[in-house]
């Protein structure tokens, strides 16, 4: 989605909230300039600290939710503590300025001809996915019209975030690690359970979450023909496809490898596109 690009610019939010909503995860709510683009569900920023000289690069974060107040936008982003620059960030008080540059990527296609919606978030990918339900979905269908379920998973229940943006909005179903909420196991395996109760012809997946998660989903759907569409978490330096950092390997059309830039051609992809042993994100990104 090229025009995604051309829509975007650079602005200067400032912080109104940053509290902590679990264990190392923080909600940053930013005002930003009424002439900020819509972002459409799935797509990121990349957001700096224009006070600080390091870290150097920004860091991409998906929009968890945007609406518009009079002449102004407001925009949530959910986020983890993995690295100096998140660390940083989750300091910043009320007032601070953010350098915010987007929207930007590729998002999710919305599908009309589904019976079904099911969205598999692992961790903070929840965020895409609770923006997509209620900017894509919720927005322009009626609950009569498409059943929404959502597959939630996390390490602990102190780690399942954004479940108030899901509650009464769509059939929740969570599932951790440990046992504490839902589900005693992987969201995957959770998933797997439920798969064959699924029509193919009349459903769709969207998911986004740790590399690990999407390898397995992919496994799940091999002989499948359920449509799936992922979000890639992967390290960014620029978030416009200049630098080629964030490249991942995919099939072309004849089947052949090739590469494709998280950033300007994902980070949402046809899981089918996508080869299933690319980089394992949340072991190599330290934002």
């Amino acid at each position: 989605m090229e025009t995604a690009h051309e829509n975007s610019s650079m602005a200067t939010g400032r912080v109104i909230g940053n509290p902590g909503v679990a264990p190392d995860h923080f909600l940053l709510t930013l005002r930003l300039p009424s002439e900020f683009a819509t972002p459409q569900p799935g797509q990121f920023v990349m957001i700096r600290d224009p006070e600080r000289d390091e870290p150097l690069l920004p860091r991409p974060l998906s929009v968890y939710r945007f609406h518009r107040e009079n002449d102004q936008a407001i925009m949530d982003l959910l986020y983890r503590v993995t690295g100096r620059g998140t660390s940083l960030f989750s300091r910043m008080k009320r007032g601070a300025s953010l350098n915010v540059l987007g929207p930007l990527g590729r998002g999710f296609t919305l599908q009309r001809d589904v019976r079904q919606v099911i969205l598999l978030a692992g961790g903070v990918g929840v965020a895409p996915m609770t923006f997509l339900l209620h900017e894509g979905y919720l927005r322009n269908t009626s609950p009569q019209e498409i059943i929404i379920t959502a597959y939630v998973g996390a390490r602990t229940a102190k780690l399942l975030t954004g479940l108030d943006r899901l509650k009464g909005f769509c059939n929740l179903r969570t599932a951790t690690d440990d046992g504490s909420a839902g589900y005693h196991g992987l969201v995957t395996d959770f998933l797997r359970c439920d798969i064959g109760g699924y029509e193919p012809e009349k459903t769709i997946i969207y998911a986004c979450g740790p590399s690990a998660m999407i390898r397995s989903l992919g496994l799940i759907l091999k002989k499948s023909t359920i449509r799936c569409e992922v979000s890639l978490e992967e390290r960014m330096a620029c978030g416009i496809g200049a630098c080629l950092g964030c490249a991942v390997k995919v099939k072309d059309v004849q089947g052949s490898s090739a590469y494709r830039r998280v950033c300007r051609e994902g980070p949402v992809f046809d899981i089918r596109e996508i080869a299933l042993n690319f980089r394992p994100a949340e072991q190599d990104i330290r934002l």
